[in-house]
């Protein structure tokens, strides 16, 4: 069996993903470090991403604005625990004009210096408080349920392409409300969104719950997480919802006149997911062909590919795969029009259906001269490319019958990758009741460890310090407390007290 990509996943992990990127057209460097040119296949993912949740956050009640790429210093020293937590990420400017240096290249103007640094964007919690605090002045404001599709900028030391990058794409919700119990309800309701999404959209399996306190949005007074697995068993951040509670406010000056006239502090929170979701999307379905997108996040769901000769009969067949395309057009999956396309670009039909195979369109059609005589097509299923056998998995089917069965078929890939994802997560988070056992299976050369459940007393302060200083000595850390676990019954692997629940273990990225 010949593979189409130059490494394997079992060869060299990180070397595969860096190389579905690039062969799957996804995107390259840009020149910058840590900046990605995402090209139309990645961008086109990113867009179904984009249009997919966008319709879950709006179903909320939520409303998409626009805030400046450009925040005050001032705003973040005036949230210790905020600016702390990302003053190390952030990127600043400091002049509004260069000129010439009198050697050929350009310098900052010193008398073009501002008056305030302005900071480029991480994150906008300080520049929507303080947008809150003029918007808010009554309880009858209440609630305030905003969202907004931007791009933010982390001067990340380490990059990885969609993983963690200086500059990346993301949308972020930020709410008030009158009572810590509504902003609760709305942090976990986000989360609940986010979970639904990735599993429903991007078959993308994940554990919902609490990050511990030394996992928390800097600022937050809990945050919640939605973590899903790799295939190389390592742990990743999908999604966070964060409850802010009063902290942001009472630094913004978020007040509201409640029904008894007295002045309060709304409650706030934060939510957001990023283009990490493709790095995500490439590590939990790809595989030794290159990427394996997932029908309701690909750009084109079915390729439909004539094999061409530059000979007379070609009209014809190009006639034959434009009414197959418009067949496929009238159906409909997922409760949207399937996307179909005709790849009639002047590459040889071989390189191009390894091209989209690479590329992980679901379903790649190839339609020949003895097809078209025959009223067929030849389908291939990007989620089961080959035969027992070691051959490719090409079913001849007739063109009708396809057309019309092809909305069942596409829902049938998502459910299949979905499932695939799943069971390698459950097979690899297993329980352990001693630290022994965390140092056994963690250890040097063991490939591919998963994840551990472990019960914990939720130390803080300088304990938790220890337990975090303890893991990072395996390079673990803890990923969240799942929802809806069973109740502790044993004692901490880590104090020896009494557990009060259950919280995941893993190498993270």
């Amino acid at each position: 069996m010949k593979h189409a990509l130059p490494v394997t996943r079992e060869a060299d992990f990180s070397a595969w993903y860096q190389s579905v990127i690039t062969e799957a057209d996804l995107a390259e460097e840009s020149g910058v470090r840590g900046c990605m040119v995402i090209r139309p296949w990645g961008y086109g993912i990113w867009e179904r991403i984009q249009r997919l949740l966008d319709d879950r956050i709006k179903a909320t009640g939520h409303e998409n604005c626009y805030f400046p790429l450009f925040i005050p210093l001032s705003y973040f020293e005036q949230e210790a625990d905020h600016v702390e937590g990302f003053a190390k990420e952030m990127a600043v400017v400091t002049h509004h004009r260069l000129v010439a240096d009198g050697k050929g290249g350009l310098i900052p103007d010193p008398a073009a210096k501002l008056e305030e640094p302005l900071v480029v964007r991480p994150t906008s919690e300080t520049v929507i408080g303080h947008a809150f605090a003029r918007w808010v002045q009554s309880w009858r404001d209440l609630p305030v349920l905003i969202n907004q599709w931007a791009n933010v900028v982390r001067w990340e030391m380490r990059t990885r392409m969609f993983l963690r990058t200086a500059e990346f794409l993301w949308q972020e919700g930020h709410t008030a409300h009158a009572t810590a119990d509504e902003a609760r309800e709305e942090t976990l309701k986000m989360l609940e969104v986010y979970r639904s999404f990735a599993e429903d959209c991007i078959a993308l399996p994940v554990v919902a719950g609490e990050k511990p306190e030394n996992e928390r949005f800097p600022g937050a007074v809990g945050t919640w997480s939605i973590e899903a697995m790799m295939q190389d068993g390592k742990a990743l951040q999908a999604g966070t919802s964060h409850f802010l509670g009063t902290n942001f406010a009472k630094a913004q000056n978020i007040r509201f006149q409640n029904a008894s006239g007295e002045l309060e502090l709304a409650q706030t929170t934060s939510w957001g997911v990023s283009t990490r979701m493709i790095g995500g999307l490439i590590m939990v379905h790809g595989d030794d062909d290159g990427l394996r997108v997932p029908p309701r996040v690909a750009p084109w769901q079915v390729v439909i590919v004539p094999m061409l000769r530059d000979a007379p009969e070609d009209a014809a067949l190009v006639d034959y795969c434009k009414t197959l395309q418009q067949a496929l057009a009238a159906q409909t999956a997922f409760g949207e029009p399937v996307r179909a396309l005709l790849d009639l670009k002047a590459v040889k039909s071989t390189n191009k259906r390894w091209g989209w195979v690479k590329k992980g369109a679901p379903v790649v059609i190839e339609v020949g001269g003895r097809d078209m005589a025959a009223g067929n097509v030849s389908v291939i299923r990007r989620d089961r490319l080959y035969r027992a056998d070691g051959k490719l998995d090409s079913v001849g089917t007739g063109k009708e019958a396809f057309a019309s069965g092809v909305g069942a078929l596409l829902e049938d890939i998502q459910q299949a990758l979905f499932a695939e994802a799943k069971a390698r997560l459950d097979a690899n988070i297993a329980p352990a009741m001693q630290w022994a056992e965390v140092e056994k299976h963690f250890a040097e050369g063991v490939k591919n460890p998963g994840w551990l459940e472990v019960q914990w007393s939720r130390p803080t302060g300088p304990a938790l310090d220890r337990v975090v200083e303890r893991l990072k000595s395996l390079k673990l850390t803890l990923r969240n407390a799942p929802m809806g676990q069973a109740a502790a019954d044993g004692a901490c692997i880590f104090t020896g007290d009494a557990a009060v629940e259950r919280v995941l273990v893993g190498r993270s990225y």
